[in-house]
């Protein structure tokens, strides 16, 4: 935006001088227009009219010759340039006599006409390269003063004198209950800092909040803004590092000075990974554009005194990264994680983002939260807006149930691909493949129960099979991951059992089953090699993804590991194709139904379970059986 504004100044300089020109030549056109018609006649009608004694008078002003017939009439002509108007007469046959009788008077030019001339020829160019020379002088002011402004900090204002954005409190804020107790300590300290310094406590330097993206940090961080009414700078820390060397650190130090001259205020830096990164553990060395602004940032939180009400904001959702002296007291003081929201905080953020939206009777916002678990605020706010659109769409005048319940299904997969068209073979292969999954998930302990299964594609994937927990779950054992690895496993058994073939279907399935069973042998000490925790994670990153895990064990170690993931592999086929084997007769009627109708919902699905006794099938659970 800074380098299209000497150019849009430039444009509305010249067309600010044309309307001025227009203006100018409007004015002349008015002052030389006659206010009464005259009549024009030829130089030969002149003649006519001089030779029947028409004419009385005849001024002769220039070349123009304004003419006084006998009736008192006027009219106008004109004669040879450079030629006496007698001889012209004469030339063109006037009678002698008839001329002498007409009184001939010559005047000189009079008129703005006679002078604008003359001043337009020697001053009009000294005004063009007047304007030109200040066009080019206040544009080279405008980048100078540009120059001055590149340094400073583009930080976003929001507070409560005068701006126009709503005023955010924690009432708008729901859930995060132990978030906006911490920070009400901050709160307090803005309102009221001689409580605090009346007792010897050190005022807060700076508050880290740490989630992952869409829990609110930015949303938690204004509500703190509104509840002190105080001023609150909002910027990004991509925004304080540029090509330029010493520009970062200089915008750092001007918002700090900004901050100080508004006190009591909040500056609140967005991303702050990503001037804060660990120094030294990159690819620049340690002199580079975004250490420099580190430095200045932890220099600028030092440098608070007490009596200074500045309180310093941050969010990241990468912690891990970040350089030690951030985290060190007497600048980032505290640190407020906030974790997704439990069913209880989803439907509140539910009903927060419905406000102001027409929802109909029948929508149950209650089982819409216990349909998201693992839903951010911000995939809460993205559900509802979908579900307006969604109705909007069908050309109704609410939000009823079942476009939130389609919504979830967006927000998860994407939208529906109707045009991706299966044929009659590849439809079957689908069904079978997403009832494995299901009958799966459904027989082993510890599997997440079945809420729908559909053929339809969205977004990637041809079909999915939506499982969900009956309750909020922070900590998972072993079997719990046994059981997820067979159920991941159970499409592709299901066309190996049924098809005597598999598809490319499964690639995914096999990818997230083997990404786990890597994940239980090397980071959660679930197999044989004993409690131990194989490699460290590098930061370094390119292209957005680590490129380096370094190795802390063996070559003998790690073909160990190999085998311990091939086990847990073959151990996880090994219990689906038991649970298929066995109900291979349910597995069959959830195909045909799945089919028939491309998608079951949970109650549908509980119906084709629970029917398994009138096939012959027993109703048992499975255990997993470990294969070596």
């Amino acid at each position: 935006m800074a380098n299209r504004k000497p150019i849009q100044n430039l444009v509305k300089n010249i067309i600010f001088v044309v309307i001025i020109f227009l203006i100018i030549s409007g004015v002349f056109s008015i002052v030389t227009k006659p206010f009464e018609p005259v009549t024009v006649i030829s130089f030969s009608e002149l003649i006519k009219d001089i030779n029947q004694d028409k004419v009385k008078d005849i001024i002769v002003i220039g070349n123009d010759l304004n003419i006084t017939f006998t009736d008192d009439t006027a009219a106008k002509s004109r004669k040879e340039s450079e030629t006496a108007l007698s001889v012209s007469l004469i030339n063109y046959g006037v009678d002698k006599t008839k001329l002498e009788k007409i009184n001939i008077s010559p005047e000189e030019e009079t008129g703005i006409i006679t002078w604008i001339g003359p001043f337009a020829i020697i001053v009009l160019p000294l005004l063009l390269f007047g304007v030109f020379f200040f066009m080019i002088f206040r544009q080279a002011k405008a980048g100078a003063m540009q120059a001055f402004d590149f340094s400073k900090a583009r930080a976003r204002l929001f507070g409560a004198e005068g701006h126009p954005k709503e005023r955010i409190t924690f009432k708008d804020v729901a859930g995060l209950k132990e978030a906006k107790e911490e920070l009400l300590e901050v709160v307090d300290f803005l309102r009221n800092p001689k409580k605090f310094l009346a007792m010897g406590a050190r005022t807060p330097r700076g508050v880290l909040l740490m989630g992952p993206p869409g829990t609110g940090k930015t949303l938690l961080a204004r509500a703190v803004a509104g509840e002190a009414r105080a001023p609150f700078f909002h910027i990004s820390g991509s925004e304080f590092v540029e090509m330029f060397v010493g520009v970062g650190a200089s915008r750092v130090r001007d918002l700090f000075a900004t901050a100080k001259r508004a006190s009591p205020a909040i500056i609140f830096i967005d991303e702050l990974d990503a001037v804060g990164r660990h120094r030294g553990a990159g690819l620049g060395g340690g002199h580079d554009e975004r250490e420099q602004t580190l430095n200045q940032i932890l220099v600028e939180m030092d440098g608070f005194d007490r009596q200074t009400n500045v309180i310093v904001i941050s969010a990241t959702n990468r912690p891990d990264v970040l350089d030690p002296a951030l985290l060190r007291p007497g600048r980032f003081d505290r640190r407020v994680v906030l974790d997704l929201p439990d069913i209880n905080d989803r439907e509140e953020v539910l009903k927060i983002h419905s406000k102001g939206k027409p929802m109909a009777q029948n929508s149950a916002l209650r089982e819409i939260a216990e349909r998201t678990p693992g839903f951010s605020g911000a995939d809460l706010a993205n559900l509802i807006n979908e579900g307006a659109i969604l109705a909007a769409r069908r050309n109704k005048h609410q939000i009823f149930q079942e476009e939130l319940l389609e919504s979830i299904d967006k927000v998860l997969l994407g939208p529906e691909r109707k045009s991706h068209i299966l044929s009659q073979k590849e439809k079957r292969i689908a069904a079978y493949h997403e009832a494995g999954h299901a009958l799966v998930s459904t027989s082993l302990p510890g599997a997440e129960p079945v809420r729908k299964i559909s053929i339809v594609a969205r977004g990637r994937a041809a079909g999915y099979t939506l499982k969900l927990p009956a309750q909020e779950r922070y900590l998972r054992n072993k079997s719990e991951f046994l059981s997820e690895m067979a159920s991941l496993l159970g499409g592709y058994v299901a066309e190996k059992l049924v098809f005597k073939d598999i598809t490319t279907g499964a690639s995914s399935d096999l990818e997230k089953a083997s990404e786990l069973a890597r994940r239980l042998v090397k980071e959660f000490g679930m197999s044989d090699l004993g409690p131990i925790a194989f490699g460290e994670k590098d930061e370094m990153i390119f292209l957005g993804k680590g490129i380096g895990e370094q190795r802390n064990y063996s070559e003998e170690v790690a073909a160990k590991i190999d085998k311990e993931v091939a086990v847990f592999i073959r151990n996880a086929e090994k219990s689906a194709l038991n649970v298929l084997k066995k109900k291979r007769k349910v597995l069959d009627r959830i195909a045909e139904k799945l089919t028939e109708k491309e998608t079951i919902e949970r109650e549908e699905y509980d119906q084709l379970i629970n029917s398994k006794a009138r096939a012959g099938v027993k109703s048992e659970k499975f255990k997993i059986k470990k294969v070596r």
